[in-house]
């Protein structure tokens, strides 16, 4: 699948609108995607953006019905459901990625005189932004230089100059890491930007995966291979039929003013309304498709965009480090897109011993994928999923005791774009607290639950029809 056979699988199912009327890239196309997102309203094709070349979608992962769409899974599975089928096929044999000779994302070539890209059809997001943002459902490919492995990171891009863009790579990430191996060999880093492509290359982009290869990642979850042709200047692998790709160098130690960017927390949250100084690309060689179509994701205040495909990513990579781990008993994990996908996890467990929620607790803790950012974890026994949020809420207000079922982690790593992080010498590091709203394995007398006869309702459901209740 590319970006354009999810386009068409969209429209099939009645779930893309294009616009064919002129719209600005300054605040009105994003203005009118946010519009229709809050009303679950369709994808939205931009087919005329005001003076640049190329279309705009947004709205690729805004409902689980699209997220779903995206794993090729079908359209009316649960966010906890298509995250359970992720979980089955990352687990499976590894099927790597093929490198092709060419590719359509060759059918246009910008050599660095000619480059502006001011003429890509990058969005001005909000009014208090420092600029347009060609990367809000990017990707960025690096090579490790000591061990040779290729990682595909997320990181917001913003449109610095005409020949320039940002790269938002926090410290500690994978490409923060990979960037310093560069600077100490005294050497730029080489990198291309990838604006549009298969959706699933994106959702494995902003998964926290280490020691893997997430072009390898998509393959397993396909079932086929991703094809890759070769970045001529950098040498690196992009997908063949990528939409936009901006090939260059991060010179580690050249800094650029970025930002200010209206983050997924909903707030401004670096150095409030003000510009910091970040890794830059500088940008070599553009390529493109014939008629190319730049993918865009909303941002700002759930839930939007950004929060489902960072709920629906983290979901699934929680249960599958849990499975990988050993754990038993898990029954549906899930990180809420009202908590911005990332900030809490609940966990449905089938308890076979005492103190299993207490491994589990540890297990989620020091997971990849919550060992970042998470604030609060709730656990809760199999008889609710996770994604139950009233039933949540009834087993913390009937089977949680603060005093016996709370534990407190004064320290864990987070991100500076927690707006709750008010010390400056401090944003990197949070508190979490676990809730464990399970009935305790040990008790011998447990609170016994109010349930209708079985035996009954099977009699009323046989006469469902002939009570006029059809």
């Amino acid at each position: 699948m590319d970006l354009r056979d999810f386009i068409g699988l969209c429209e099939s199912k009645g779930d893309l609108k294009r616009v064919t009327a002129e719209v600005d890239w300054d605040l009105e196309m994003s203005h009118i995607a946010k519009l229709v997102e809050e009303r679950d309203g369709p994808s939205m094709l931009f087919e005329n953006v005001k003076g640049c070349i190329g279309s705009v979608m947004f709205g690729a992962y805004s409902n689980t019905k699209r997220l779903a769409m995206c794993l090729g899974k079908p359209a009316d599975m649960t966010m906890t459901e298509i995250s359970y089928e992720w979980m089955k096929l990352s687990i499976g044999e590894i099927i790597p990625k093929k490198q092709v000779e060419t590719g359509p994302i060759f059918e246009n070539v910008i050599e660095e005189q000619d480059i502006d890209i001011y003429k890509l059809p990058a969005p001005k997001f909000y009014e208090k932004d420092g600029g347009r943002y060609i990367g809000t459902a990017c990707f960025m490919v690096v090579k490790d230089p000591e061990t040779g492995e290729i990682n595909l990171g997320t990181y917001r891009s913003q449109v610095l100059d005409a020949k320039t863009v940002g790269a938002q790579i926090l410290k500690g990430k994978r490409g923060d890491r990979i960037l310093q191996k560069y600077r100490k060999k005294g050497e730029k880093m080489p990198i291309c930007l990838v604006v549009g492509c298969d959706p699933l290359l994106m959702l494995a982009g902003s998964a926290m995966v280490e020691n893997a290869d997430e072009y390898d990642v998509v393959g397993t979850l396909r079932g086929e291979p991703v094809e890759v042709v070769t970045a001529p200047l950098t040498g690196l692998p992009i997908p063949a039929t990528a939409e936009f790709v901006l090939e260059g160098y991060i010179d580690g130690d050249n800094l650029r003013s970025e930002g200010p960017f209206g983050e997924y927390t909903g707030y401004y949250t670096e150095e409030i309304y003000k510009q910091v100084d970040k890794p830059a690309i500088e940008v070599k060689r553009i390529y493109h498709r014939n008629d190319p179509i730049l993918l865009a994701a909303s941002v700002g205040r759930p839930v939007n965009d950004n929060h489902m495909m960072l709920a629906f990513v983290r979901n699934a990579t929680l249960w599958t480090e849990l499975t990988r781990m050993g754990i038993k008993g898990i029954q549906s994990v899930y990180m809420p897109p009202e908590a911005c996908g990332r900030f809490w996890a609940i966990v449905s467990l089938k308890q076979m011993y005492p103190g299993h929620s207490n491994q589990v607790a540890a297990a989620v803790i020091a997971s990849n994928t919550c060992t970042y950012g998470l604030k609060g974890l709730i656990i809760v026994d199999d008889d609710i999923a996770a994604d139950d949020l009233p039933r949540v809420w009834w087993a913390l207000a009937t089977r949680y005791d603060p005093e016996r079922s709370t534990q407190i982690i004064n320290r864990g790593r987070s991100t500076p774009l927690d707006p709750a992080l008010h010390d400056k010498e401090n944003k990197f590091i949070t508190s979490r607290i676990i809730m464990d709203a399970t009935i305790p394995f040990e008790w011998e007398d447990k609170p016994v639950k109010v349930e209708m006869s079985q035996e009954v309702l099977e009699n009323i459901k046989s006469r469902w029809e002939e009570l006029g209740l059809d």
